[in-house]
């Protein structure tokens, strides 16, 4: 290997560290739960998408080493070969009747489920319109296909407006209006009755990615369509999350897109089927959703209470009542800081900083977990204060 080739990541990886951006990884040895020990230490957990408490619940631990027994290790193969057992069909039926769609597909990861979806269904006489704070993965997905490409500022309705009208009259076929419903930075759910209202206006469909809301918003825990009463065309989500905190992603829409993306969708066809344990207790975490009315009080209680908290101590926060609460400290080394302060006083948090969100909004992003006691809120929030006081951050 060229010796300038490593002499340029050498420095490129310097650089990074020198402007307080390079990210370090912990060791967790414990299951994820509301505490995990990380270097032989027991520290509260504030910064896993563990929504309903359900990483390590032992229904759903059950249901996998059941199905490990039944059904196999893995599948050694992509579902169209021979990678499709009756777990994976009945995990797509209930997620679809869940989500009150035709029929729903699995992939590896949601990441895989919006790459997958743009460039099967939009060709170059289509139109896609992407929010500015869209995640990573519809980005990249719209990259991967050939229709032309709109952008609209975060959740600004006019400039959405705008873009349709723009699409519209370059003459294209079909417009997708592509958003998440939660945007997970900022715990911003998206203005999706105006959305939908402009969509049937100009005869668009609506893509949804509602990752950081399936399993806890809205009635059921059916995500922000449903909580916000109105219908999306297509929705992508994950089992990473609220549901289990394994992996696994889906596509869940009309049945003729279901049925197209089965022939097309490229991490679909050239991927190993889910495992059946992950599938097993996705269909688990489905059965307790559905009746996890009580969870999901808890859930929000919770990020009420640490709102208020952090509010009351002086903390800089983005407004909003979803789980996620951002605590904005603008600066990478600060936020950095921060992180390595609170591990210090046994909070383990993540900093947050470009290119994960933009220059100069560095921050420490909070999530809430509905097992989460009121003695570990209270801790953790004096473990801030502290910390804000040592950092600088309060004065």
């Amino acid at each position: 290997m060229p010796t300038g080739f490593l002499d340029d990541i050498r420095a490129t990886l310097s650089q990074i560290e020198a402007d307080g951006l390079f990210k370090r990884e912990r060791l967790i040895t414990t299951p994820q739960s509301t505490r995990v020990q990380v270097g032989g230490r027991e520290v509260i957990n504030l910064c896993a998408n563990n929504y309903l408490g359900l990483a390590d619940h032992p229904a759903l631990i059950a249901a996998a080493s059941t199905a490990m027994s039944k059904h196999g290790f893995g599948m050694a193969s992509v579902r169209f070969i021979c990678g499709t057992q009756d777990l994976h069909r009945t995990l797509e039926t209930r997620l679809a009747q869940f989500l009150g769609m035709d029929d729903s597909i699995l992939f590896a990861a949601c990441f895989d489920a919006n790459a997958a979806l743009f460039e099967p269904l939009l060709g170059p006489d289509d139109a896609v319109i992407s929010d500015a704070l869209n995640h990573a993965s519809i980005i990249d997905g719209i990259r991967l296909c050939k229709a032309r490409r709109y952008r609209y500022a975060n959740s600004d309705m006019a400039d959405l407006e705008a873009q349709l009208k723009a699409a519209r009259e370059s003459g294209a076929r079909h417009v997708m209006i592509a958003t998440d419903g939660v945007f997970s930075m900022d715990g911003y759910l998206a203005k999706l009755p105006e959305i939908r209202a402009l969509a049937d206006q100009h005869e668009a469909l609506v893509m949804v990615d509602d990752c950081h809301a399936t399993g806890f918003m809205g009635p059921q825990g059916r995500g922000t369509p449903a909580h916000l009463g109105v219908r999306a065309d297509i929705l992508t989500g994950t089992l990473g999350k609220a549901l289990g905190g394994a992996l696994g992603g889906y596509i869940a829409g009309p049945q003729p897109v279901i049925d197209l993306l089965r022939q097309r969708a490229r991490p679909y066809l050239f991927s190993n089927a889910l495992p059946p344990a992950i599938v097993a207790a996705g269909i688990a975490a489905l059965d307790l959703v559905e009746r996890a009315d009580e969870l999901r009080a808890a859930l929000f209680e919770n990020a009420a209470h640490w709102r208020a908290g952090l509010s009351a101590a002086g903390f800089d926060l983005l407004p909003g009542a979803h789980p996620i609460i951002p605590v904005m400290l603008h600066d990478a080394h600060k936020a950095q800081a921060m992180a390595a302060r609170l591990f210090d006083l046994g909070v383990y948090v993540a900093p947050f900083f470009f290119p994960v969100v933009p220059k100069d909004q560095a921050r420490i992003r909070t999530q809430m977990n509905a097992a989460l006691s009121r003695a570990d809120l209270d801790a953790a929030l004096a473990a801030f204060e502290q910390a804000g006081r040592d950092t600088g951050v309060l004065g």
